[in-house]
């Protein structure tokens, strides 16, 4: 039986990614750089913010200082920021809540595993920071997904073994970085996005602690 669930967060607990996307396409349009399409935001899904704004950055064959590029990173953020304020318990998406409970109820160790730096100001304005034993930090991890570390780390704070850990996630990015922290992957999503060889459910309301417990027995 598995002993902890770690949680990406945006496109698994609510979805803040039209915010990224939105707080980013004003950054690019300040630059003056061209082709932040929604095709192109797909490519930061579960991405850090430095690796989004290096991928942004490239795309525009825009070259600035270290200075400058942290200057860059704090103003998406802060536009960001800006625009989850608006986040309430009713953006939670369908099924999270519910799983939360009886992961809780069980025993079952919950930490959230993701590129977000504003991951704990968001479980906070949802109401869910009670149901999660850690929230790994993505700025004190060396490298981010598609690298194993934040689920690495998100583990060890919870006390458990990553081989008996399920990760959670909508992200290719984040999908790749489960397998290689030797976590066993649950996909949010469709299988030309996320790979044919995991297990998968097209939204939220399909995850519960049954599924999960299915999904581990047949692993």
């Amino acid at each position: 039986m598995f002993k902890a669930v770690l949680f990406d967060l945006d496109g698994v607990i609510t979805d803040t990614a039209e915010y990224h996307y939105l707080a980013w396409k004003a950054l690019t349009e300040e630059l003056g750089i061209q082709g932040l399409d929604r095709a192109f935001n797909e490519q930061l899904k579960g991405v850090s913010r430095d690796d989004s704004l290096r991928k942004i950055l490239a795309l525009g064959n825009v070259v600035v200082s270290d200075e400058e590029f942290a200057r860059l990173a704090n103003r998406k953020n802060d536009n960001y920021v800006d625009m989850i304020q608006k986040v309430t318990p009713a953006d939670v998406y369908p099924g999270i809540l519910p799983l939360l409970g009886d992961l809780k109820a069980a025993g079952i160790k919950i930490a959230l595993a993701s590129a977000s730096k504003n991951g704990s100001f968001l479980l906070q304005q949802m109401g869910l920071t009670e149901y999660f034993d850690a929230i790994a930090d993505p700025a004190k991890v060396a490298a981010s997904k598609p690298a194993p570390d934040i689920f690495l780390v998100a583990a060890e704070q919870v006390g458990v073994p990553i081989t008996e850990a399920i990760g959670i996630e909508d992200a290719f990015a984040g999908i790749t970085a489960i397998k290689a922290a030797g976590a066993l992957p649950i996909g949010v999503g469709r299988a030309e996005d996320l790979g044919e060889d995991i297990a998968l459910v097209p939204d939220t309301s399909q995850l519960s602690l049954a599924y999960l417990k299915e999904v581990w027995s047949s692993k």
